[in-house]
């Protein structure tokens, strides 16, 4: 029976098949030399390049770093406007958006 879904019982069968028919080749060919071990390969690595463009992007923050550090210190120094109903409405918002 194949899952609809996944068809990974049909993928399997078709490997088996691909085995099979390797090595009835394999018995078919004619061996005129002795079989040697083969060297295995080191496996290549991949390799990704950015642009110029991407790497700028990468290094560069993306916020305002002299911004945050004048709210920050405008929070401590207790000089930040505060707006405690908006604060309470956000959390009311959030509360609602994860009982949802």
């Amino acid at each position: 029976m194949t899952d609809p879904i996944s068809s990974f019982r049909r993928v399997a069968q078709m490997d088996s098949s691909n085995r099979q028919a390797a090595a009835k080749a394999q018995e078919r060919a004619p061996s005129s030399a002795p079989e040697t071990p083969t060297q295995v390969q080191a496996p290549q690595t991949d390799e990704v390049k950015l642009s110029a463009v991407a790497q700028q992007a990468m290094q560069e923050p993306e916020f305002d770093r002299a911004k945050v550090e004048a709210i920050k210190t405008a929070i401590q120094q207790g000089q930040y406007p505060m707006d405690s109903r908006r604060i309470a409405e956000s959390f009311l918002a959030i509360e609602k958006m994860i009982k949802e």
